[in-house]
């Protein structure tokens, strides 16, 4: 299935953004009323330096709209004179409209009198107006690249009805193209509609994706388990990418104040290339400077947010920076713009349910979701599996060899008697099960669970069937895959009352592949017609979701022994789930190959293709064995393979 590698286009030309957030040190959110040309052009010069080429600024609402029909000309000239500074210092900005919120704190212009920024008619006349004032003075500047229409609204507006909201953010765009905005548009409200994170905050993905020209994540995920922050907010990329719209992580970073130099380039280095291979095409840190306006808000009671910077006080490299500048090399030697995602033949499927479509359903079925969802993208990950993200409400992609469905509880009926039949063409169907999260109808929502996969289901009503202890040990009957006949695969246990349960089942059709310590069957295949369904009666990807620390974790053996059975591609493996292999192609024919650690270590590791042979970049002497950093990357060719 294709996989989603958009790039945004500026005056018609492909680009990818590489950049930071912009705030200058002289007044932070307040630099409009101090700007300071010579630092700001001092700030932009060792941005460049380091590779990026351009940033996202901001119009502090209150200040430059201090009346609902003026604006403040003194803003507006140095906001001007901002825009010479990027074209001095070869740099773009994407200028953001509506900033009512930042770092912690919520500002309102004086005369909004606490009117509702999406509904009321006067109020939203007054934000399309703005929009299309500052397309009128700066949309023609060269130094302009796109548009922002606001900083996280979500946060600032709060949550409204999704009509609502689309209906403001269709009028403020539109406005923004009235006063001559040709640039690429998003809203910047940090893409955490229900699409993507099972919340429902009325900032629809799926609605505001139809008139925008990119969607823009903002991830600051705090997590339990190193590599699951590793790849977050690559899952949120990739779930952010079934429109087919350019995907840019509009926002990211750490605060110094959190985390260490070392460990902040290894969150940088793992976030910029994970999102990369995950379909971004567009990064943009948080943000270019620290500041030390200790008795300024937001600064004064949110301390941790002066720590954010690229570059310290004082204007010095920070080791975040130092990352960003070797990813500009990378994109450059790669010649990004020009390379692709290669197909997958391996296909996780988000159920409709995640985007809560239906009547007398739970909020937690949506969060669940989402955690074993992403539980399981870092098991393909770990499993060198490249995967493609199919979206039950648009419709399953029918061209993939495997189909994965972690721990699920919900799926629509006719969607279970198509994967069945897509089995019998030929595929294999993976399906873990799972009761739920929570008491409300507690079971598996499965059309026809028995003589789907072969079995006679032994569940009691109202009842789940506990899992004692904290683990479970899968001991294979049969070769599967490459896990060996008696081999055992121990996998942790937790959860909720309700969730740390497995399906009792007897086998009527299907084979036994694997049991668990008890004896009771674990694992199952039934062959429909050129392919097979895989029962696994544990939720072994909810399990691990909920267990801090955990990763890796044997679930990516399991996907491997399916990606096996399918004949779904695995065009590069290395044989430690703490590596992961993942492939760009370059319109030429250039395959260059990643290899991302999720080792604190540093590792030797061979590097397998599943046809021709792996070279240093640029080179032709086949490459053996990579000696890879602590959470290090490392870039080879694969050439002559298919």
């Amino acid at each position: 299935m294709h996989r989603n590698f958009a790039k945004v286009a500026v005056r018609n030309q492909a680009v990818t953004w590489l950049g930071a957030n912009f705030w200058s040190r002289r007044g932070g959110p307040l630099m409009w009323r101090s700007y300071d040309p010579a630092v700001v052009r001092e700030e932009l010069r060792v941005l460049a330096a380091h590779g990026l080429t351009m940033t996202r600024s901001f119009f502090y609402w209150p200040d430059f709209m201090p009346e609902p029909d003026r604006i403040d000309e003194g803003c507006a000239e140095h906001y001007r004179d901002f825009l010479e500074a990027h074209a001095e210092a070869g740099l773009t900005t994407i200028p953001t409209l509506l900033v009512g919120h930042m770092s912690g704190e919520n500002w309102d212009p004086a005369w909004r009198r606490g009117r509702d920024l999406y509904g009321d008619v006067w109020m939203v006349a007054r934000q399309a107006w703005f929009a299309e004032q500052m397309a009128r003075r700066f949309a023609g500047h060269p130094a302009v690249t796109g548009w922002l229409v606001s900083n996280e609204m979500p946060i600032y507006g709060e949550r409204s009805p999704r009509e609502t909201v689309t209906s403001w953010a269709l009028l403020v765009v539109q406005a923004l193209r009235a006063g001559g905005a040709s640039q690429p548009i998003s809203i910047g409200d940090g893409a955490w509609g229900v699409e993507v994170t099972g919340h429902d905050n009325g900032f629809s993905v799926r609605d505001l994706g139809a008139l925008v020209d990119f969607l823009g994540p903002h991830v600051y995920r705090m997590e339990n388990d190193v590599v699951r922050q590793h790849y977050g907010a690559a899952f949120v990329c990739e779930l952010t990418g079934f429109l087919g719209k350019p995907v840019v992580l509009e926002e990211f970073g750490v605060s110094s104040g959190f985390t260490s130099d070392e460990n902040a380039a290894h969150y940088y280095r793992q976030i910029l290339h994970n999102t990369l291979l995950a379909g971004a095409t567009g990064w943009i840190g948080w943000n270019n400077t620290d500041f030390d306006l200790i008795d300024q808000d937001p600064y004064r009671h949110h301390p941790f947010e002066l720590h954010f910077g690229l570059t310290t006080v004082d204007g010095r490299p920070k080791p975040q920076l130092e990352e960003m500048a070797r990813f500009a090399k990378v994109l450059a030697d790669i010649d990004v713009v020009n390379c692709e995602r290669e197909p997958a033949d391996a296909a996780l499927i988000v159920p409709s349910y995640l985007e809560g479509v239906f009547p007398f359903t739970e909020p937690e079925d949506r969060s669940y979701l989402f955690s074993v969802l992403r539980q399981a993208y870092v098991a393909a990950k770990e499993a060198d599996l490249p995967i493609g993200f199919t979206r039950e409400r648009d419709g399953i992609a029918e061209d993939c060899r495997l189909y994965l469905l972690p721990s699920t509880k919900q799926l629509t009926a006719p969607t279970w008697h198509l994967l069945e039949r897509l089995a019998s063409r030929g595929a294999v169907v993976y399906v873990s099960y799972s009761p739920g999260a929570h008491g409300s109808q507690r079971g598996p929502w499965y059309a026809h669970l028995n003589a789907m996969f072969g079995v006679e289901h032994q569940l009691r009503y109202g009842l789940v069937d506990p899992v004692e202890g904290d683990q479970v040990e899968l001991t294979f009957q049969r070769p599967f895959g490459a896990i060996a006949e008696g081999a055992t695969l121990v996998f942790p246990v937790s959860g909720t009352e309700h969730s740390r349960a497995y399906l009792p089942v007897r086998p009527k059709g299907a084979e036994v592949v694997a049991v668990d310590q008890h004896g009771r069957p674990a694992v199952l295949r039934r062959e429909v017609g050129s392919g097979s369904v895989v029962l696994c009666t544990y939720p072994i990807e909810h399990f691990a979701a909920a267990t801090p620390r955990v990763n890796p974790e044997p679930t990516y053996r399991l996907y491997a022994a399916l990606a096996e059975l399918a004949g779904a591609r695995r065009p590069v493996t290395v044989d430690d789930p703490r590596v992961a292999a993942d492939t760009l192609r370059h319109r030429d024919g250039r395959r260059y190959v990643f290899l991302v650690s999720q080792a604190d270590q540093p590792l030797s590791v061979e590097p397998a293709a599943a046809s021709g042979h792996l070279t240093e970049r640029g080179g032709k002497t086949p490459v053996r064995k990579v000696e890879i950093a602590p959470y290090g990357v490392a870039i080879l060719e694969l050439r002559g393979g298919q």
